[in-house]
């Protein structure tokens, strides 16, 4: 069966310390598509991020490319399979050398943190209480069949 993937293709300013972070946080660099230019890093089966140095994410847009330490360009929310997941990971970040960014978020049936990256691409970890997500299909497959 078929899997959509995504690939998050963001600009770095040095690969090397980009790979090291990203490595740090537990994730491996598929060699076979990273070299001088990007890292390909293995996020999870479907999900793999881009990372191009700056002069190469050139060639593929003809907007000018954004400081995401000055502006927001894009918010990577990524699931976790817990609340202490979810603060493993962004402790794990701030320790390599990411930025805490935003509040916590936590209600009880879901929580989140954030974290900015060293180029400072802002990544989301949230994890949703499995039976609540559960819920709420069930709530919305009784109202679509009345």
């Amino acid at each position: 069966m078929y899997q959509q993937m995504i690939f998050v293709n963001l600009p770095v300013n040095d690969l090397d310390a980009a790979k090291a972070f990203f490595t740090g946080l537990g994730y491996t660099i598929n060699p076979q598509f990273s070299d001088e230019n990007a890292a390909s890093v293995v996020i999870s089966d479907t999900i793999v991020a881009m990372l191009l140095t700056k002069p190469f994410y050139a060639t593929f847009t003809d907007k000018e490319i954004a400081d995401a330490t000055k502006s927001s360009e894009v918010l990577v929310c990524l699931s976790a399979e817990s609340r202490e997941k979810v603060d493993e990971l962004v402790d794990k970040a701030i320790a390599l050398g990411g930025t805490a960014t935003g509040k916590t978020q936590d209600m009880g049936f879901m929580y989140g943190r954030a974290f900015d990256d060293l180029d400072g691409h802002t990544w989301e970890i949230m994890w949703m209480d499995p039976a609540a997500v559960q819920g709420e299909a069930s709530a919305g497959e009784s109202s679509a069949q009345g």
